[in-house]
Parts: C-alpha cells; structure tokens; sequence
C-alpha cells in the first residue's frame, strides 16, 4: 500500500469496497490500522467492517506499548537500535520493535523488523522512556522522507507503516528528544581546562552521542577543533585525557584510542594555525 501514489488510493480502496469478500473487508481493516493518521480515506473505508469479521480482527492495531530501549547496534555506534516492545488489549502476543538509525547520515531510519521479546537478550541496550524512543523512531522514518536517495534495507518499505503505527500508539510521545547520554557521563579527568574541553566535545558530538570511531576521533581533534574552537592553552592541553576520557567511557574500543595516540600530539600546532580557522571562528576572534 506505501507504494501507491496518492492519487491511485481512493480508486483502490473503492475496488476493494465493491468486492465485498471477507478478505478484501479485512485488506480494508487492516489498512485502516496500519495508516492511522496517514489518510482518513483508510479509516473511512473500513467503518462498519469490524463488525463483520471475526472477534481477533478487531484487535489488529490496538497495542500497548510496554518498554522500551536504545544503544549502539555495532562498537562504533554508527548505527542506533531504538527498541519499543508492545502487546495486545488482551495481554497475549508481546513482541518489539526494532528500528536501526543511521547516525552519520543525521539520524534517519534505515531498517526496521517486528521480533519476539527475547530478541532483545542478544542486544546490549539501555533502558529508555517508551514516549521518547517512540518519539525518536517516528523523527528517524520523517528525515528519510526528506533525503532522497538514502541507502536503507531492502526490506525496510515493507515494515515502515507497521512500524510508524506502532509507534503512534505509544501516549504522550516526545518528538525531537535529544540524546542526554553525556550528562551521564561522570569521567572528567582531574586538569584545568578539562571541564572547559568537555563542553567543546559535548557541542561536537551534538545529538548523536553514541557514534564514537576512529574516523570521527580524528575528524574532532584535526579538524573541528581547529576549524571551529576557541579554547584556553589549559583546554587544549586536557583535550586528549578528556577525550581518551570519553572514548572509555563510550566503550573503550581500542583502535579509537590508538587514533588519540596518532592525532592528539599534533592539536597544539593544529589550534595556532589560523589558516585552519573557520570564518565564524575568525568572526570571534576579532571580536575578543
């Protein structure tokens, strides 16, 4: 059904309307519990159907969502897994799902599947407010909306409306909740200056705490930092104990630490070469 074009659903959903037959009402229920809030032309097509099918039908959509979680799917966190579990009215068939979000690419949905809870004894993820990843899952399908061209599953389009139903279900959702993984963090190291490097780390990182490689390491010290800070001699001095700090504490992959080792010693050098400077930096400078 997602890939009918909007102005070929009316004439489908009147096909199924004159067929009559017990599985085309129930092509109509099932649309109208999957598309909520999409079109009311689902949800008008299927008034009064419910009645004439059998007792289950009537509680295909209607879910409550229980739980839910998020972490890092690989040890650099380039991908998220948002995880909300769910069951039905009556309690029976609890299941999850599972939304990967793509952190290099700004956030976007790039797979999605609907498992069993003990899906989740295989996955290493934090415990989070079901309203706020939720919400986060719902933001995720809404960006890939807007980027054409974005590589995601194969088998994403097929679960997609499953998947923003479900979420849609979940009350009070939070949409736009940033990621507050770095108040948690508490490993500061004892220097001065560190407190002040760790609000550049913490403006670096933005919303997508989690994704930590070696990439993005040297991508912070060797040219963000340059191109966008402006720090004090002891900031820049503390920068590679606050980092290896935080690299610990975002799982403490070695070859993230072997890439600090690498780029750490030439930041001083890097952060009194102005040519490096970024114009809004430039801009500051002049004004100090």
């Amino acid at each position: 059904m997602a890939r009918l074009e909007p102005d070929q659903v009316a004439a489908f959903l009147r096909e199924l309307d004159e067929d009559g037959s017990a599985e085309s009402r129930l092509t109509l229920v099932a649309l109208a519990a999957v598309e909520p809030g999409t079109s009311e032309a689902y949800t008008r097509a299927a008034e009064g159907l419910i009645a004439t099918l059998p007792e289950w039908v009537r509680r295909m959509g209607r879910v409550t969502g229980e739980g839910a979680w998020y972490g890092k799917a690989d040890p650099y966190g380039e991908q998220t897994l948002a995880v909300v579990s769910f069951s039905y009215e009556n309690g029976k068939e609890p299941h999850i799902l599972v939304v990967g979000i793509d952190q290099p690419n700004g956030g976007l949905a790039v797979d999605a599947l609907v498992e069993e809870v003990k899906f989740l004894d295989d996955l290493s993820l934090d415990a989070a407010a079901p309203e706020v990843i939720a919400g986060r899952i719902l933001d995720a399908f809404e960006l890939g909306d807007h980027i054409m061209g974005a590589a995601v599953a194969d088998t994403l389009a097929e679960v997609r409306p499953l998947a923003i139903a479900r979420a849609r279900t979940v009350p009070g959702l939070v949409r736009g909740a940033g990621d507050d993984t770095a108040s948690r963090f508490d490993g500061l190291p004892d220097l001065p200056g560190a407190r002040e490097a760790f609000e550049k780390l913490v403006e670096f990182v933005g919303d997508r705490p989690l994704w930590w490689s070696p990439a993005r390491v040297s991508q912070f010290l060797t040219s963000w930092l340059p191109r966008e800070a402006i720090m004090s001699d002891e900031a820049i001095a503390a920068m590679p104990e606050v980092v290896r700090a935080w690299s610990r504490f975002s799982g403490d992959q070695p070859a993230v630490l072997r890439q600090i080792d690498d780029d750490a010693p030439r930041l001083p050098d890097l952060m009194a070469d102005d040519s490096l400077a970024g114009i809004a930096k430039r801009i500051a400078q002049n004004r100090l």
